[in-house]
């Protein structure tokens, strides 16, 4: 961004203003704050700054609860100057925002899912996007992995810049890929298995230690053919866990995985729980975080690190009986005094919940594009912005 001209000119900016809402109210603002030193490097420079972003999964149609405009008015206190908030993306409203603009000014256009070209590409609407600007920069990171008209379609057709959440982003993770500090230790947690099967493929020729909590853990434990209760099972991927277990043990990666965990009878604050070994859990009862014996033992093997990436909580963290184990987990990446990543997420705003966001190297802002990018894959966003 800081290589474009933008004095007087109007700059599509696609950021990721993509926040958790309740009842209209951020609860944490985190993107936003990631979004303001590009969007302030404009107006500085007298550029007129057109803010496109989504939030949520709308159906392709306006959706009162999926509103921008919240984020409109925590973006101009952010930013200490006024807002203008446009009720569409590339009708009426937002013709009249932008050309209303003035040179250091922001506008803020609706969420762009509430377009139903959007998440298909749509070559049209990419052209009425662009047509309200006259150069672009990408910044939204946590949307680089989607192949979206505002992503990828509108730089094939205007001049267009990296913004500095996305240059950042991509310096950690080229970190983290091309030849990481070691011991290099990856913790892995969330509920899916299927989820992550391509970056576990992926680092296992990476790493010198894997820690597995989280939902995704009960699968692993039922291949090593373990009972686990009611727990979180995906019995398709088995297979693929028993052949990722294999190759662990070839390539000398050092695959934890939890000895102890905290079952409850039900998903909810007022459960019955206790904290029995992993490898007998009894029926009826669910796994909901990892205990305090696997939390120590993955905090030994974090202690002499020199590259962390955590990517997914070690329980259902939002409730106080199952947030030990991420907390235990958050602490010890923090203290390791290794390079740390925290990859998007769950596992930002839980680091944020806990008061740690300061103990981190890096608080990635996506976690979809951040494990898309350690698996190896091409990024829509990105190549569209190195054309």
């Amino acid at each position: 961004v800081d290589d474009l001209e933008v004095a007087g000119r109007r700059v599509l900016v696609r950021s990721d203003l993509n926040v958790p809402l309740e009842d209209g109210r951020i609860t944490d603002d985190g993107r936003i704050r990631a979004s303001v030193p590009t969007i302030k490097s404009i107006t500085d420079r007298g550029g007129r700054a057109v803010v496109l972003a989504h939030l949520g999964r709308p159906k392709g149609a306006p959706d009162p609860k999926y509103s921008l405009q919240p984020v409109a008015d925590r973006l101009a206190e952010l930013l200490g100057s006024p807002v203008r908030f446009a009720s569409d993306v590339v009708g009426e409203s937002a013709q009249q925002a932008v050309a209303a603009l003035q040179d250091g000014e922001v506008a803020l256009l609706e969420n762009v899912r509430f377009e139903p070209g959007e998440t298909k590409g749509d070559a049209d609407l990419a052209r009425r996007m662009a047509a309200l600007g006259d150069v672009y920069v990408g910044d939204a990171f946590g949307a680089v992995h989607r192949a979206h008209s505002s992503v990828s379609g509108i730089p094939a057709l205007l001049e267009h810049a990296s913004g500095y959440l996305v240059v950042s982003e991509l310096e950690v993770l080229q970190k983290l890929t091309m030849d990481p500090e070691r011991p290099y230790v990856v913790v892995l947690g969330g509920s899916k298995v299927s989820d992550k099967l391509a970056v576990i493929t992926s680092l296992l020729g990476l790493v010198d230690k894997l820690l597995i909590g989280g939902g995704m853990c009960f699968t692993f434990l039922k291949a090593q053919g373990h009972e686990v209760g009611d727990s979180l099972l995906e019995e398709d991927q088995l297979d693929a866990v028993r052949g990722m277990l294999a190759t662990a043990a070839e390539r000398g990666v050092e695959l934890l995985l939890p000895t102890d965990v905290v079952v409850a009878d039900d998903v909810s604050e007022t459960a019955s729980t206790q904290v029995v070994a992993a490898d007998a859990i009894p029926a009826g009862w669910k796994g909901l975080d990892i205990g305090p014996e696997s939390v120590r033992a993955f905090a030994a093997a974090l202690a002499d690190a020199r590259t962390v990436f955590w990517n997914g909580p070690m329980g259902v963290f939002e409730l106080a009986p199952f947030a030990q184990g991420t907390l235990g987990v958050a602490k010890a990446v923090a203290s390791s005094g290794a390079f740390t990543v925290v990859g998007g997420g769950d596992s930002a705003a839980a680091v944020r919940q806990f008061g740690l966001d300061d103990e981190f190297s890096h608080i990635s802002t996506g976690g979809g594009a951040s494990l898309e990018y350690l698996e190896g894959r091409q990024l829509p966003g990105v190549t569209a912005l190195q054309s």
